[in-house]
């Protein structure tokens, strides 16, 4: 029946980090024990000040719908952390609440993208920047970087790749999936690029910015010339534990965001009821609330990197925040391991899937055909059994 299906979808490629974990439930069910390091889900729980917020809510019969951009007291607390956190200041109007910052991300693509507009993606890029940007009919423009370069684009290779027909650059730090974390001098370098092209947008993705080890978090749009040119993406996934809670939003311009309400109020309205009371007592609170996750990720990342080091064939750099590794394992291209041609990166996933039992994520979906993906958030006994079983099966 593909045949009846839209040209848009079929030509629309499935989310990788998705498809695996389907496939190591698939695996599940068939009574394997797969230790799955594939998604990005932190295996922590929701923080007791934000559940107990989350049912406040539903006491005080928070059940209608919302406004499409978000209650105006969550706009006002996120616009407190953009302060805080980013030196940034978006007022209310310039915030956009969506469900998920992933939603985020389309939102902008659809509100700015005409056919044939070319987006900057340095690669490694997060699985769905690119078909995201194809969605939208816009052109999406690889910019490849390696374990050398710390997974980060230089701004001699952003001036390469911009054309007549750049509208946009889109980036995340720190790095899904690599963990690299861009410096505000790394930034500003990249800065001096665009202010030569004043019509390029920048979406900076900083959904992972207190998930961050060494570095102050930096952001793009607090770098002189850049604030009225850049979309900041963020949410509260990834550091606040709440993926399932869907809550994302954007700071922007206040012409973009009007865009984006816009767009979304045709396509979901507003997000979650519950979740958006529940995230105003996740931004109010302290960063040191969540401290003990970061350390705790911290930790884990030391563990992997040490683990991983034992492992022939296995190049990688030390990620300063996120909760990934994104090795280089080349070193296995054009060899045979228990009777199986590895001949890319996706072979080389598959393959520690059925025969070592773990789910990671082949570097061919980010944009980097060498490497693979693994995935820290998992508890540390996981961890020490998911590189026992790689190292056994290589």
């Amino acid at each position: 029946m593909k045949e009846y299906l839209s040209d848009r979808i079929n030509s629309m490629a499935t989310s990788a980090t998705l498809a695996m974990a389907a496939k190591a439930r698939e695996l599940r069910n068939e009574g394997r024990d797969i230790i799955g390091l594939s998604l990005g889900e932190p295996d922590f729980n929701v923080p007791d000040f934000i559940k107990v917020a989350a049912k406040q809510a539903i006491d005080d019969n928070y059940s209608s719908y919302s406004p499409v951009d978000g209650y105006g007291d969550l706009k006002e607390a996120i616009s407190r952390k953009f302060r805080r956190d980013n030196g940034l200041e978006y007022s209310p109007e310039q915030v956009v609440v969506s469900t998920g910052a992933k939603q985020s991300l389309a939102n902008v693509a659809m509100v700015l993208l005409n056919p044939g507009d070319e987006v900057i993606l340095p690669a490694p890029y997060w699985v769905s920047y690119r078909d995201i940007v194809k969605l939208a009919e816009g052109v999406p423009v690889e910019v490849p970087t390696g374990i050398e370069s710390d997974f980060k684009m230089t701004p001699a290779q952003l001036r390469a790749a911009i054309t007549p027909k750049t509208k946009m650059l889109w980036y995340s730090s720190p790095c899904n999936p690599s963990g690299s974390v861009y410096s505000q001098q790394e930034l500003e370098g990249l800065a001096a690029v665009l202010r030569e092209h004043p019509g390029i947008f920048v979406v900076s993705d900083e959904i992972y910015e207190h998930i961050n080890f060494r570095s102050r978090h930096a952001s793009i749009a607090s770098i002189p010339g850049m604030y009225d040119r850049t979309i900041t993406v963020n949410g509260v996934s990834k550091a606040f534990a709440m993926t399932g809670w869907r809550i994302g939003y954007i700071g922007a311009p206040a012409w973009i965001a009007k865009a984006c309400t816009k767009f979304q109020g045709q396509i979901t309205s507003g997000a979650n009821a519950i979740a958006q009371r529940a995230t105003i007592a996740a931004l109010d609170a302290p960063v040191e609330n969540i401290r003990y996750m970061i350390d705790e990720f911290h930790k884990r990342r030391d563990l992997i990197l040490q683990l991983l080091g034992e492992v022939e064939g296995f190049r990688v750099n030390v990620p300063e925040g996120a909760f990934y590794v994104f090795p280089d394992v080349s070193y296995f291209f054009g060899k045979e391991l228990r009777g199986k041609t590895i001949g890319n990166a996706s072979d080389f996933a598959l393959y520690l899937l059925e025969e070592a039992g773990v789910a990671t994520v082949t570097g061919e979906a980010f944009g980097s055909p060498d490497c693979i993906r693994l995935s820290y958030a998992a508890s540390e006994s996981e961890i020490r059994e998911a590189i026992r079983r790689i190292r056994e099966v290589l």
